[in-house]
């Protein structure tokens, strides 16, 4: 054979130039797209008509005024969850704890609720707002501390104070917070005082006042990223921490400074949760947000508008899934092998946005 021979056809990647917020959108329509169709392949493949469960998606998570409520108090501790990471992850510090820091805030705001509760209802709940704040960033400022001292991985580190955080929480409901009229192992409920007030959204009712918090929230961060001082030293610090340190940033203080507000305000959707629609501290007061919400900021390229977008996305998807497993008896880890088929559609969009697939020929 020739030295010349053609060797077989061969795929690598390469880095795409420049793409338009046109074409970045197109791919991200076409993912969705492609995660709705290959959503309804698995659901006909397991003798189910897509079109039917998908309409029962949209009816349970939108088709009344109570389901748009319910979807609605899904999204606001995602969508402030979803901020708060992206705080942190602005610069590439990756807090990975939020389900931990949800349940620090949500232990503190519980302690004034049981013991403290003969406060005025204003000035307890904001107490309670406030010492969840705190509580949720002193336990964000651990693993920065010693990220900033020790250089440690914070990956890790966040990670694993999770399960710290949430065994505080079972020994509290089995030890020494646990209702002692109860028949089973479980804290009381909170007094009407320690719980939040309603609010009327447009379209729906009454919900309780945290999506006004959420709202106010999505503005304050976006202002805060982009027109404050703070908001600048954290791009840079994310860009390059060489460079911020060679302009005279003080990066230790940066990074403790941010991860105290990105585990704080993880640490308020605590409180708001056990306040809100929980009415009690439980195990599951968490449930999963903080691993969802980094899915959300992602997606939402740290966008705080986009992350607005995407919780409610991601709320009506869970809700629907809901009503499809009621209304079709299908087993929950199929619904939630459909939501993992959606989001690894929508998350390959994002390689193919900065990467692209061709081939070529070699020459031996």
């Amino acid at each position: 054979m020739s030295e010349r021979a053609i060797r077989p056809i061969q795929f690598h990647v390469v880095q795409r130039g420049e793409t338009t917020p046109l074409q970045t959108w197109l791919y991200r329509l076409a993912a969705v797209g492609l995660a709705i169709v290959m959503g309804g392949l698995f659901l006909w493949v397991l003798g189910y008509n897509p079109f039917l469960v998908y309409a029962a998606m949209l009816k349970g998570a939108l088709g009344s005024a109570g389901m748009q409520k319910e979807t609605i108090k899904l999204m606001i501790p995602l969508c402030l969850t979803a901020l708060g990471v992206t705080l942190a992850f602005k610069m590439r510090f990756w807090n990975i704890g939020a389900e931990g820091q949800i349940c620090a805030g949500a232990i503190a705001a519980s302690y004034f609720a049981y013991f403290h509760n003969g406060m005025p209802r204003t000035l307890l709940l904001v107490v309670m707002a406030v010492s969840a704040i705190i509580f949720g960033g002193l336990w964000g400022l651990i693993p920065a501390y010693f990220k900033t001292r020790f250089g440690t991985n914070e990956t890790l580190f966040t990670l694993m104070l999770n399960y710290i955080i949430g065994y505080v929480i079972t020994y509290l409901r089995e030890g020494p917070w646990r209702n002692p009229e109860g028949g089973f192992a479980a804290m009381p409920r909170f007094v009407k005082e320690a719980r939040l007030p309603e609010v009327w959204f447009p379209g729906v009712g009454n919900i309780h006042i945290g999506w006004i918090v959420m709202f106010i929230m999505v503005l304050g961060i976006f202002f805060y990223l982009r027109h404050t001082k703070q908001g600048y030293e954290i791009a840079v610090v994310g860009e390059n921490e060489a460079t911020a340190r060679y302009a005279g940033m003080p990066v230790g203080k940066i990074i403790m400074r941010t991860m105290f507000l990105s585990a704080g305000l993880c640490g308020l959707v605590g409180m708001l949760q056990v306040s809100g629609p929980d009415r009690q501290l439980t195990d599951a007061v968490a449930n999963g947000r903080g691993f969802t919400a980094v899915s959300v900021a992602w997606l939402a390229r740290l966008s705080p508008a986009g992350i607005l977008v995407v919780s409610f996305l991601f709320s009506v998807m869970e809700k629907g899934c809901s009503m499809m497993q009621t209304e079709f008896r299908i087993p929950a880890s199929m619904s939630e092998i459909l939501q993992g088929v959606i989001l690894f559609c929508v998350l390959g969009a994002e390689f193919f946005i900065s990467y692209r697939v061709v081939r070529r020929k070699e020459k031996a």
